[in-house]
């Protein structure tokens, strides 16, 4: 489990020693271009002079290649403020609890809650639990009217068994009469505990599971 923001974040920028390695060797490289091109002219043949046309195009390469490198540097610097704004953003989410829109929901001692809302009403609903493989670990009917329902799940296989504390998905289907499929959506609700930085973008961890600002959908108290 990644540990909790507190005071300070320091996110590690690898990328910017890569630029600074990228410099360097051209620095090394272009003085010892200097070096051959300074001994090439010190060596000519003075009733036939070299070229100029040539170094003047390694010359202009070289600057082009550093400018690439300057701005490549300015580039993930920007983007090194931006992670640390958006982690700073998204400490503002830490002990709220929000509503998770994907479907997912943390199983915690034998318990997982979820809500979901049928378009409207259904001849027949069901109901399908996936632990995080996508495996099917429970199936069951649901509710048939149309609106907001609440699922809890105890845990437990179709065959009884226990499963253990982890992340769950559940899918929600639905049929009129008609055999038409309803709309339907899925949410569930946890608290914010800590947020992860640790891939660049900040994850919100909610019991046993992560999941990015996109999956929220309603911030509460």
């Amino acid at each position: 489990m990644p540990t909790p923001i507190t005071g300070t974040t320091a996110i590690p920028t690898p990328a910017a020693n890569s630029s600074s390695n990228a410099m360097s060797q051209l620095s090394s490289n272009f003085s010892t271009f200097l070096t051959l091109l300074t001994s090439q002219l010190k060596n000519q043949d003075p009733t036939s002079p070299m070229d100029s046309n040539q170094f003047t195009q390694q010359l202009v390469m070289y600057s082009q290649v550093e400018q690439q490198i300057d701005t490549n540097s300015n580039l993930k610097t920007l983007i090194g403020q931006g992670t640390t704004q958006a982690g700073t953003y998204a400490a503002a989410y830490l002990g709220r609890t929000v509503s998770v829109i994907n479907g997912q929901a943390s199983l915690s001692g034998g318990a997982a809650n979820w809500t979901y809302t049928l378009g409207a009403t259904a001849a027949n609903t069901g109901l399908t639990v996936t632990n995080s493989a996508g495996q099917v670990v429970f199936t069951g009917p649901g509710e048939t009217a149309s609106g907001s329902h609440a699922f809890a799940w105890n845990g437990k296989d179709n065959n009884g068994n226990a499963l253990p504390d982890g992340v769950y998905k559940l899918n929600v289907t639905g049929a009129d009469t008609a055999s038409n499929k309803i709309a339907t959506s899925v949410a569930s609700a946890g608290l914010v505990s800590q947020i992860d930085l640790t891939g660049g973008a900040p994850q919100f961890v909610i019991g046993t599971m992560e999941v990015s600002l996109g999956d929220i959908g309603a911030i509460g108290h």
